[in-house]
Formats: structure tokens, sequence, C-alpha cells
């Protein structure tokens, strides 16, 4: 992605800028003041994910959202690939950079992962939001063919040329995103995700990402994790079962689960303002009543 043309209409332009870390060029975007909350996306997304959240957190916050390795404008790659531990390395590398230290960080889908990666690794953020939280194993037998079709697809040069030929010639970025998500957003984000999956080097970085993935990995470690953690869920998620955002709540020792009724997997940018009260209602204490595995629907 080329910050000069693809960027020049990119969601919060003026919030931009690019830091040295690690051997890569991250692409961030900050604003507010207070407390700092770090903003992780998913897989196939970038910074743009939060156009409508940040601005919302950041009435009350220091608010960092990154572009993470083999994504949207960041360039180069981690000494881990990107693995789950290698994204989880740099992230934390790159705060440290900046003299960062998050009271909390907000994860979507695979970047609740990288987050709560983080805090194995030792971080000690004041708790942790995971949003359509991608944090188990792939079900079913075929789990493992996944995995392994995807490591064959990236050692292909020519594999994330074709999709990403594919995905541009045809042209209806909304129907692919409401059939895998099972949300509908607006037109600034679909123009967004259009540039993102036509672009070559952001696909690679996709299917890397996928085929050095170790969900079974951190399921282990979940019990580990003592932070406060709120996982948000859209019921309409089609990406992401709630029955396996039900199981990692179990794992978890202190979280809390909270629905949303009629939502995808883009839940935070289907209705930003709906999530923004979800995470401003969730404190530390809340996760600790009872046994720590309190659930709640919300109809908003």
């Amino acid at each position: 992605m080329r910050w000069e043309t693809d960027g020049r209409d990119w969601p919060h332009r003026a919030a931009s800028r690019f830091v040295s870390s690690g051997g890569l060029t991250w692409h961030v975007q900050e604003m507010g003041e207070g407390p700092l909350t770090l903003l992780l996306h998913g897989t196939g997304a970038a910074t743009h994910s939060w156009r409508g959240l940040m601005p919302l957190l950041a009435r009350d916050n220091r608010v960092l959202a990154v572009d993470l390795p083999g994504h949207g404008f960041t360039r180069g790659r981690p000494a881990g690939g990107l693995t789950l531990p290698g994204m989880a390395q740099a992230v934390t590398a790159l705060l440290a950079r900046m003299d960062a230290v998050p009271a909390q960080i907000i994860g979507h889908s695979a970047g609740a992962a990288i987050a709560l990666r983080m805090v194995v690794g030792g971080l000690a953020p004041e708790r942790v939001i995971g949003l359509g939280p991608a944090l188990m194993p792939f079900p079913g037998v075929f789990a493992p063919l996944f995995q392994t079709l995807a490591r064959a697809l990236v050692l292909n040069p020519l594999v994330p040329r074709i999709f990403a030929a594919t995905a541009r010639g045809a042209g209806d970025t909304e129907r692919f995103l409401v059939k895998s998500t099972g949300s509908r957003i607006d037109a600034e984000g679909l123009a967004c995700y259009a540039k993102l999956i036509g672009n070559s080097h952001h696909c690679r970085g996709v299917l890397e990402m996928m085929a050095g993935w170790d969900l079974p990995g951190l399921q282990r470690d979940l019990p580990r994790i003592c932070v406060p953690v709120l996982l948000i869920h859209g019921t309409h998620d089609s990406a992401v079962p709630t029955s396996a955002v039900e199981q990692a709540h179990k794992l978890l020792p202190q979280s809390i689960l909270t629905l949303l009724a009629g939502l995808g997997h883009l839940a935070h940018e289907e209705r930003p303002d709906i999530v923004a009260g979800a995470i401003r209602d969730f404190t530390p204490v809340s996760a600790q009543e009872g046994d720590g595995h309190g659930t709640e629907l919300r109809v908003d």
C-alpha cells in the first residue's frame, strides 16, 4: 500500500505518522489525551477499522492504533514472522520504542489473540477487550487442512497477485463482507477494504498470518491470564462462532461476555456507539464479581 496514493483519503489521515521499530516502518494513528488505549485490528483489516470507534474512545483516552505487520501501510517483517508470538513481540517492541504503556488493549478478531499473547508475554494492562475475538482453534476435523493450505499458498508468489486481481475484478466488496462477516458497513469502510483486498502485498500478509497462527497454544494459556477481560461478540457474526467465544470466556479466569444482538463480526464498524458504550460500562471490578464469568445481552 502506498501512502502517497492509497492513503490520500484514508480515515483520520491527519492522525497518522510512521514509526521505525524492530526493522519495520509502522503506520500508526494517535488521538486524544488520558490513559493509553491500544487498538489492534484483525486479519485482513487495518487502522481504517477504527474510524468510528477511535474518536469516541479519544474523548477520555489517548488512543493509539497501528497497522499490523503485513497489513495496510506498515512495511517490513518482524523477526518472529507473522506468527502469533512474532506479532505480539513486534507490537510490544513498538510500544517500548514509543515509550507507551497501555492501560487497556482493545483487539478485534485476531487482534484480540495478539493482545492476550502480549499479556502472557509479560505486558500488564489494566484490562483487555476482545471484539469478535478469534481465540479458539478453528472447529471441525478440517481445521488442520485449512492452515496447511494457507502455508502452501503463501509459498507461491503468484497466489497473492491472483487473489488481489480477482478481488479487484469482482468489484463487490460489500457482498463479500456481508457473507464472510455478517456485517453491513458504510461506504467509507467498503472503499478501504476494497483497496486492501485488491493489493497483493496485503493479501500475502493475510495468507502468511493465517499460515503461522497458533491458537491451540493460546488456548492452553488462557487460564493463566489474570487481567480482567471483556469479550464483545455480535450474535450475527458469521466469522467466529458464538460457541467458540463462550468457550474462551469459560477458560479466562476474569472475564465478562457481552453479546450484541443483530450485529456481525464487524460490530465496531456497524455500531461504534454501542461498542463504545459496552467498553465504557466495563470496569475491572465487574469481571471479579461472583465467579468472574458474567454474561449479558445488549439489544441497543
